[in-house]
């Protein structure tokens, strides 16, 4: 099971040397993935989670990709609707050749009305329109004398039920974000149902990262937040369960934290050492 990393592009204290010691930490403690975010319009809906300076996740990871080597690169979640499929086709067969083929496209509806509004995308038409616009995208690839990339792995974001008939449909994954580890057993398992006979989807989840000094015993409790016992159980568990991929989120949701990103990085050495140390 790889695990990789949501860094964040966005907040007060993101600029392009952040950005760049994120990713070579990242890659450097042995991360195997580095994961960006996706917006475009800095509405106060998307300013109350993703404060602005946002940088554009293709231009990030284009750039990235020149300043690291092994660590593969990827979007949770690029908002579909949000672009032409066409021209998203283009920009991730681009980076994902110019990177060695190191793209994963994680992929989502989208939540930000006000974003959609000041982009002139209807809000209610986001999840047709997102199936429609991953078809195309699939379409393009299949055109390998003019994309040349071949198929990029597309992990499908979101936790609704909605989100998992589009991984079955659509995706090569299914990337259910920030949960209760009963909460995902029951998921999987409707996962299962409404494949059938069809060919499942990985699974590639992306869970929270928070280590405490003491176990947090909370019925409610997220995967990735406790213990670093805790937290490598937990990593266990999404093992057995079938992931193949688990993305470590380490924001909590406080701008500031963009601004002193050693507890983060602290986190997850640990979590780095511990978890090679076990297998």
């Amino acid at each position: 099971m790889e695990i990789g990393v949501n860094v964040p592009n966005f907040g007060p204290g993101t600029d392009p040397d952040a950005l760049r010691r994120w990713a070579q930490t990242v890659e450097g403690l042995g991360f195997d993935l580095l994961m960006v975010s996706d917006h475009i319009a800095i509405t106060p809906d998307v300013a109350e989670q993703y404060p602005a300076p946002f940088y554009e996740p293709f231009t990030t990871l284009s750039w990235l990709a020149g300043v690291t080597r092994r660590i593969r690169l990827g979007t949770t979640v690029l908002i579909v609707p949000y672009r032409h499929p066409l021209l998203v086709a283009r920009m991730a067969a681009n980076l994902d050749r110019l990177s060695g083929h190191r793209l994963v496209l994680g992929v989502g509806v989208g939540w930000a009305r006000q974003e959609f509004e000041a982009l002139g995308v209807p809000f209610g038409q986001r999840g047709r329109l997102t199936d429609e616009y991953l078809r195309a995208m699939r379409a393009a690839w299949a055109d390998h004398d003019d994309y040349r990339s071949g198929p990029i792995p597309i992990w499908v974001g979101g936790n609704s039920d909605a989100a998992i008939r589009r991984a079955v449909r659509l995706g090569d994954a299914w990337h259910p974000l920030r949960f209760t580890l009963p909460w995902l057993h029951d998921a999987v398992e409707r996962l299962k149902t409404v494949a059938g006979e069809q060919d499942l989807p990985g699974l590639a989840p992306r869970i929270a990262l928070r280590l405490t000094s003491t176990p947090v015993t909370a019925r409610d409790r997220l995967a990735g937040v406790g213990t670093i016992d805790q937290v490598l159980e937990d990593l266990e568990a999404l093992r057995l369960l079938g992931a193949s991929s688990v993305v470590l989120d380490p924001f909590h949701g406080d701008p500031a934290e963009t601004l002193s990103p050693e507890t983060a990085w602290r986190d997850l050495a640990a979590v780095a050492a511990s978890w090679k140390e076990n297998r």
